[in-house]
């Protein structure tokens, strides 16, 4: 069995998407595959690779009773075997919760999952693997991954859909998570798409972190939800790049104003001609620049390597 999903760059909403701001994402042409393959032995052996081919972290899981036997993990980023295997295991069990019958087998399986970038560039290593499992195991990724971690879930749209979208999270008391994911196409096809570049700073930031910046400002913000879910649409409307870089400038001076960090531009660029707007948790990961023809070399002058078009980056 083979499943794939793709990775994501949230547009517009950041932050503000937890508390129902209509979002505006993008699917990447980047993204993760995982490859189930039933084997005799009663165990789930799990191989996590990176995109060049090696294998990053090993586990080995006893089955019926799902007991974890061995974990390995080859990396020099933060982390432990133990920690990666903990999180895994957590992923598996809320599985397990959701779908009984998952994992139950007179024999095992072995796991390959595969990512398709670097696993520093933030494009989605966890929400494509939460939505494959979920796809594997028949259950709900939303609730999969909000019964695992923390997050507003357009990670997962962006990986079940194959263009552009809008995501709203709307309140429902009546469900067990009182939260409803409401996914549209988003027509996001700009006639300037060939002024737009996406630019990794290579300070991969951790959402959890970035969200809880964003609840420690705990204020009524009906007014900027309100004028956030706007400019998404307004982005779709925009017919020429000074329009569309006047609500990019716009957005980051809201966002800028209620986590109480200065936009990216004009802590990084302030010399650089066109908007630059940060992506998903402020700090590291992709940015989106307006530019021309100039915009990488002036982003390589400055130690930023990884610079992709709009249509290199985008499904």
């Amino acid at each position: 069995m083979n499943f794939y999903s793709n990775g994501k760059l949230l547009l517009t909403g950041e932050y503000l998407v937890l508390d129902g701001a209509k979002a505006l994402a993008v699917p990447t042409k980047f993204g993760q595959d995982l490859i189930v393959t039933p084997i005799k032995q009663k165990e789930l052996i799990w191989g996590s690779f990176t995109n060049t081919g090696e294998c990053w972290f090993e586990a080995i899981f006893e089955l019926p009773k799902f007991r974890l036997k061995s974990a390995t993990f080859n990396s020099d980023k933060e982390g432990s075997a133990e920690m990666i295997a903990e999180t895994l295991f957590n992923i598996l069990r809320e599985t397990k919760r959701l779908n009984s019958e998952f994992l139950k087998t007179n024999g095992g399986f072995v796991v390959k999952t595969k990512l398709t970038f670097p696993r520093n560039w933030g494009l989605g290593s966890s929400s494509t693997l939460i939505n494959s499992i979920a796809n594997w195991a028949n259950v709900d990724a939303f609730q999969l991954l909000w019964n695992s971690f923390k997050g507003s879930g357009y990670d997962i749209a962006c990986a079940q859909n194959n263009s552009p979208i809008f995501y709203k999270i709307e309140r429902d008391f009546s469900t067990v998570l009182e939260m409803t994911p409401k996914v549209e196409k988003a027509a996001f096809n700009p006639s300037f798409k060939e002024n737009l570049f996406f630019v990794f700073l290579n300070q991969k930031q951790d959402s959890k972190e970035g969200i809880a910046k964003f609840r420690e400002s705990r204020n009524n913000f009906d007014r900027e939800i309100k004028r956030i879910s706007e400019i998404s649409d307004e982005f779709l409307t925009a017919k020429s790049l000074s329009k569309f870089e006047e609500l990019i400038e716009e957005h980051e001076q809201i966002i800028s104003e209620i986590i109480k960090l200065k936009p990216v531009k004009e802590n990084l660029f302030s010399d650089y001609i066109g908007a630059i707007k940060s992506l998903g948790a402020w700090g590291g990961d992709f940015v989106l620049a307006t530019g021309n023809e100039q915009t990488p070399n002036y982003f390589k002058e400055k130690g930023y390597e990884t610079i992709f078009s709009y249509s290199d980056m985008i499904l």
